[in-house]
């Protein structure tokens, strides 16, 4: 099949996450990138258009115009890349799925779960692709977690724990300019979460994705322990799911020291597991009464759910791009799919779990202000 022709709002100098988008965009050679609207402002639109080798007529100045005319072109994009700050997520998805384009958006989905509700009725009027880049649950022993659940391992669920620290926010380094952190840090572009949109949104969809469990309840203690800063940078979370298991969360970046601390630990009747992004090729498998195994990715004891998304054996590390790029990778197949009307079967993150994200988000923040009560998720 021909690569997939794909578009990207947001992502020119500076951006992290654009780059990253790139990149795992590449890694399996199914998409082809050719028109961007990279920046709102013009002259960074046009340099990292360049940079890029994109043909200067498919450099934009706005995503409203990139939309039309790309979807007005024989060779037009088939699927854009949205990668700007929270604010801007539902006004240009809306664009390209108004003009039958396929979007892959970055998390957390909107800045807000009215705007995400919006976007979830025009993805189920046009029938488009639509995926949210909760990467980390590209993994391949986070898939290998997830199987091994379904498949009754670790017998029924009780416990899980699970905690994302980082501490590059520490200190008030928005005030210094630094670009990421001005926004994320700022309610008009990132909305009413800080951390828990930033990074507790990915802590919050693994939970689910790894369990095939959803939460119900919650009760939350959100701080800003930077002061005169105006979002949360630490959260304490307390979980209920729909089985009963219960769960707790801690979500920091204002973790001193700490990179990028996702962890997570699950504990059933039969066995727990445990695992750290930070070491990500490995998965610790405790069973009742024996001693602990360390599954290792690309090892015998994996199955079909880690071993479709490896590409290099055990011993050679993979981590944050490959798990990424499996994301792209399946979201290929979708739109591929899509193309041929046909089904195919996929863990791609979609418009759904963008809302149960947001459900995240507004509950978190609700329950905190009340001063710390158990609400229903999306109540």
């Amino acid at each position: 099949m021909s690569k997939i022709k794909l578009g990207m709002v947001g992502g020119g100098k500076g951006s992290f996450i654009g780059e990253v988008h790139r990149m795992a965009a590449r890694l399996d050679d199914r998409y082809e990138l050719l028109a961007g609207a990279l920046s709102s402002d013009v002259n960074t639109a046009k340099e990292s258009a360049l940079s890029l080798n994109l043909d200067k007529k498919r450099s934009y100045s706005s995503f409203d115009t990139m939309a039309e005319v790309e979807a007005a072109l024989e060779d037009g994009i088939e699927a854009v890349a949205i990668v700007t700050p929270n604010h801007l997520h539902a006004q240009v998805a809306e664009a390209f799925l108004n003009n039958g384009i396929h979007v892959i958006c970055d998390k957390p989905l909107t800045s807000s779960l009215a705007d995400a509700e919006g976007l979830a009725s025009i993805v189920k009027d046009t029938g488009l692709v639509f995926a949210v880049t909760y990467n980390y649950s590209g993994y391949p022993m986070v898939r290998q977690a997830r199987e091994m659940i379904q498949n009754g391992d670790l017998g029924e669920l009780r416990v899980i724990q699970i905690e994302y620290a980082q501490g590059w926010l520490a200190t008030d380094i928005e005030k210094t300019g630094h670009k990421q952190a001005l926004w994320r840090t700022n309610p008009a572009k990132a909305g009413i979460g800080g951390a828990i949109g930033d990074i507790g949104t990915h802590a919050f969809h693994l939970s689910e994705f790894v369990t095939g469990l959803q939460v119900k309840d919650l009760l939350a203690d959100l701080d800003s322990m930077v002061s005169g800063r105006e979002l949360d940078d630490n959260a304490n979370i307390l979980m209920k799911y729909t089985n009963g298991m219960k769960g707790m969360l801690w979500v920091s970046q204002i973790a001193t020291g700490k990179e990028n601390g996702l962890k997570i630990r699950v504990f059933g009747t039969k066995a727990g597991i445990e695992w750290s992004q930070e070491n990500p090729n490995f998965l610790e498998f405790s069973p009742l009464g024996e001693s602990l195994r360390t599954l290792s990715r690309g090892g015998p004891s994996i199955g079909s759910l880690a071993g479709d998304a490896t590409r290099i054996p055990s011993g050679h590390p993979e981590g944050f791009i490959e798990g990424f790029a499996n994301i792209y990778s399946d979201t290929a197949d979708l739109i591929l799919a899509h193309r041929s009307n046909s089904k195919t079967n996929s863990l791609v993150p979609t418009i759904n779990d963008g809302i149960r994200g947001m459900q995240f988000i507004e509950t978190a923040v609700k329950s905190s202000t009340s001063g710390g009560v158990w609400l229903s998720l999306g109540s």
